[in-house]
């Protein structure tokens, strides 16, 4: 029992300085919630956007005609202007395109904006219906619209992975580095315990505080956007705490020997950014080109995104997840042997 004193103390020490820090306890757990609700909103179901479409006044009444007619009714909303006045419209972004529908019909529009690309798509189409343009093979268009394949779906297991890597590193990099600045890793250096003990005290806090983290963003998804859980919830709490602990892992080594606040932030954000950008939090990372895959596939959160996809929005079962699990494994304990070694005090 005496062995396992100097680490119960110092969890239960960790345990009471986070919950007298109010900002804290927001960040940890009410900051992802907000983020997943909000967007979750800007990416609900909703009718298609208007396309606003101007028509420029100078061609024959005839064209004019025959064009808004073709275009009456959703999805767009035609103005009629003078031609000058609709390019100054569509320079400050007031309307999608113009249309100058003469012979031959021109269309002004930004290619670099999307919006103003399908405008383009669009507008063309139904002119070309009007006049007569028939399609030689039927289609039909079936929008998804049930839990399990929309945006939202995909999003909370990237929200839940890029929560749990920001709060192993700064939830206990930061921590260990403003330790170092006030001087208090010295004082511990006095007391009866091993260097392990303070790790292993950092990474069982950072395991407790992920529990309700986990659950509340889950549950989140469930009650705004009814995000359907394909997996057992054993299942995705085993990967979320390998996760966390592979994270923890990366924050004791960042912060194993930084001796300032800006140095600990700077190597954070340093091992941060690249996974923000590569990891597939909000978009999917098979975009990026084949040849930087390897790299991406063998980031620790590429390995937790995917391996938390799989096993909420495909039912996946652990064994089939072996491989990246080892991959998060290997991840932490490497982090954890190497920061054990490197650690000191002052």
């Amino acid at each position: 029992m005496t062995g396992w004193l100097p680490l119960r103390h110092l969890l239960t020490s960790r345990l009471k300085e986070f919950f007298r820090e109010p900002e804290a306890i927001f960040w940890v757990y009410g900051f992802p919630v907000v983020l997943a609700v909000g967007l979750g909103i800007a990416f609900r179901e909703k009718p298609p956007e208007e396309i606003r479409v101007d028509l420029a006044a100078g061609a024959p009444r005839a064209s004019l005609q025959r064009a808004r007619d073709a275009l009456a009714g959703p999805p767009f909303l035609v103005s009629e202007c003078g031609e000058a006045e609709c390019r100054g419209r569509l320079r400050m972004g007031k309307t999608d395109i113009v249309v100058v529908p003469a012979e031959p019909i021109a269309y002004v529009f930004d290619a670099m904006r999307p919006e103003s690309v399908l405008a383009r798509s669009r507008v063309d189409e139904a002119l070309q219906r009007s006049a007569g343009r028939s399609d030689p093979l039927p289609t039909a268009d079936r929008p998804v619209t049930e839990p399990g394949s929309r945006y939202i779906d995909f999003l909370i297991p990237g929200l839940l992975g890029m929560n749990l890597m920001g709060g192993g590193l700064w939830g206990i990099g930061f921590v260990i580095v403003d330790m170092r600045v006030r001087k208090l890793l010295k004082r511990l250096v006095a007391t009866p315990m091993r260097r392990s003990d303070f790790l292993l005290a950092l990474i069982g806090s950072r395991l407790v505080f992920m529990l309700p983290e986990v659950a509340l963003l889950l549950l989140a998804g469930v009650i705004f956007f009814q995000v359907a859980i394909q997996g057992s919830l054993a299942a995705v709490m085993a990967v979320s705490l390998l996760g966390a602990v592979s994270f923890a892992g990366l924050g004791l080594l960042i912060a194993c020997r930084a001796g300032k606040i800006e140095t600990v932030s700077g190597l954070m954000n340093l091992v941060m950014l690249p996974m923000w950008l590569l990891s597939g939090i909000f978009f999917s990372s098979e975009r990026f080109p084949a040849a930087l895959q390897p790299v991406i596939k063998a980031l620790p959160l590429t390995l937790l995104n995917d391996s938390l996809r799989a096993v909420i929005l495909e039912g996946a079962a652990l064994p089939t997840q072996a491989g990246r699990l080892a991959g998060l494994a290997a991840w932490g304990g490497a982090s954890f042997v190497i920061a054990l070694v490197w650690f000191r005090w002052s």
